[in-house]
């Protein structure tokens, strides 16, 4: 069975994924960590990104991730880009992976899942969602970035109620985590 986790940045999708794969022994797949993987390495992905950036976009043959966030945040054709990148080539990866899984339950943490159709192959999806200073909060200790990027950054990703509407299930993660929504989750699983 395949779960997809998504989320905003600063909602604490990835600890939710954590916590659910601790509880019905699944393997995560890391949609972020892939992506720094395949431009960790010469791939045809990581060629594509620097035809579409230039060769500004590297600092000793790497990506310079900073660089690279500065101008999708301020520039949508930019970003739309490099989505459409993202989408054809880690997508494709990550089904790769999953074909290799052995255990039963796989958890797909990406922040884009429905954007990039992954959800399609999941069998139930989560939204976490948070309150927008605790995310605020989270993005500036996480990427150690002050308070007026982070705030730009959220205002340029969907809304809770886009999460809402696409979701089987919706965990807000405002600190606390939810044991009783992550109960129901796991009981729901064991029935498939």
């Amino acid at each position: 069975m395949i779960i997809g986790i998504t989320g905003n940045s600063g909602s604490g999708k990835s600890e939710i994924a954590k916590i659910l794969a601790k509880k019905i022994k699944a393997e995560i797949i890391d949609a972020d960590k892939v992506v720094k993987e395949m431009t960790n390495t010469e791939t045809e992905y990581l060629k594509k990104i620097i035809e579409l950036f230039g060769n500004e976009i590297l600092i000793e043959n790497n990506i310079n991730r900073k660089k690279l966030a500065d101008i999708i945040y301020n520039n949508e054709e930019k970003r739309k880009q490099l989505n459409n990148l993202t989408y054809y080539y880690v997508v494709n990866e990550i089904k790769n992976q999953i074909n290799k899984i052995k255990l039963k339950y796989i958890i797909i943490d990406a922040p884009l899942l429905f954007e990039s159709g992954l959800d399609k192959i999941c069998e139930i999806t989560i939204s976490v969602i948070a309150k927008q200073d605790i995310k605020i909060d989270r993005i500036c200790k996480r990427d150690k970035l002050e308070k007026q990027i982070a705030i730009k950054r959220l205002n340029i990703q969907k809304k809770d109620e886009y999460y809402k509407s696409k979701s089987d299930y919706i965990i807000e993660n405002n600190g606390k985590i939810e044991e009783v929504n992550l109960e129901e989750i796991c009981t729901k699983i064991g029935k498939n």
